[in-house]
């Protein structure tokens, strides 16, 4: 990744099947996850110690190409960047905000995802559906934090 990308907008949910909740800081917790959301407590289908990526240009890409627009948060991600290029952290730990975390694999669009939102959302976000990261270093993250490859 070059240069230092930044956190556009952070989402937790509390329980399955809610709608994403916009926060403008969260506590990143090594091994647990995102305090407040609900993967902290290992109610879900991943690991506690998860976090998602997407960049906001593929959802500008997504509206812009297939006239789907996602609201704040329907993407099921929980931060949302700009100027970071997200594919290219599978493996690499970078710093967000006071947090590293350690990207994982790429967070591949399902069609649960789509039966929350519209049809064409899966087929939309193939390859650019975001980043699923672990939190290797506990810290805080806030809206307009730094992301940076370490």
């Amino acid at each position: 990744m070059n240069g230092t990308g930044e956190i556009e907008a952070i989402h937790v949910a509390d329980e399955a099947e809610t709608e994403p909740e916009g926060v403008a800081e969260v506590e990143a917790v090594a091994g647990r996850g995102l305090r407040g959301d609900r993967y902290f407590t290992d109610d879900g289908t991943f690991s506690g110690d998860d976090i998602t990526f997407i960049e906001a240009e593929a959802l500008d890409a997504i509206e812009e190409e297939a006239g789907i627009a996602l609201e704040p948060g329907a993407h099921r991600r929980n931060v949302t960047t700009r100027n970071a290029a997200l594919n290219h952290l599978v493996g690499e730990r970078f710093r967000v905000g006071e947090a590293v975390c350690e990207g994982v694999e790429l967070c591949e669009p399902c069609s649960h995802l789509e039966s929350l939102t519209e049809k064409g959302t899966l087929s939309a976000l193939v390859h650019r559906g975001g980043l699923r990261a672990s939190i290797v270093e506990s810290g805080e993250i806030h809206v307009g934090d730094g992301i940076e490859q370490l």
